[in-house]
């Protein structure tokens, strides 16, 4: 009786090693990742802290679509039904689009919903998917949209400065409007280096994140 006891014994002692020795490799796997995960920790605050500052953006975004369907609501009401309008107004609907498109722009690239001129992203691979992500921005986007931001402040200091009115009788301000540009795209290119880092930080398996793209309807 006493054989298969410490038969038992035996056994039991061999697997508890196994378990230890697997949970040792596990946990020098998580020690070589965790000199990286350090160093990517304070740049993935900032990543972060640069979607809060563009949410906030969004948000206002968000309102000036409900604002400027309302402008255009009660546009068309007055025109038509007391015969009378206002082009303060009118240009009012479109100074707001241009915020809704400029300020939205980083909150769509954040959450990957930007239309891709493209018919087979959908279909790979997360990480090929953050491999052509990184390259896009590194390559296109923030170049592109460094350029254009660098054009357009000009454009609104000079506006700004002459205080530039609209040609339209009783029109608006132009400054505001044009300041959209650069605003919109300095907001764009903070979008794209957060996104950059995250990307780096997923390709490292340091952090987690949602590469689910769904194809817009054509």
């Amino acid at each position: 009786m006493s054989r298969p006891r410490h038969a038992g014994a035996a056994r039991s002692i061999l697997a508890s090693a196994k378990i230890n020795a697997l949970a040792g490799s596990r946990a020098s796997v998580r020690g070589r990742r965790h000199p990286t995960a350090l160093r990517m920790k304070p740049l993935l605050g900032f990543a972060h802290a640069i979607d809060r500052l563009n949410s906030g953006f969004g948000l206002i975004a968000t309102w000036l679509v409900l604002a400027a369907t309302l402008v255009s609501a009660i546009n068309a009401t007055t025109r038509y039904a007391v015969d009378m309008s206002s082009n303060a107004w009118l240009e009012l609907q479109w100074y707001m689009f241009a915020g809704i498109v400029m300020l939205g722009a980083p909150v769509v690239l954040r959450v990957n919903e930007h239309v891709r001129v493209d018919v087979i992203y959908g279909k790979l691979p997360n990480r090929t998917r953050a491999w052509i992500d990184l390259l896009g921005m590194i390559f296109f986007l923030l170049p592109g949209a460094i350029l254009i931001g660098q054009m357009a402040w000009p454009w609104f200091v000079d506006s700004w400065i002459n205080n530039e009115l609209s040609s339209n009788a009783g029109g608006l301000a132009r400054w505001p409007a044009k300041l959209a540009m650069p605003l919109g795209f300095a907001l764009l290119v903070l979008q794209g280096i957060a996104e950059i880092i995250k990307r780096v930080a997923y390709l490292a398996g340091v952090y987690q994140m949602d590469t689910h793209y769904e194809r817009p309807l054509q």
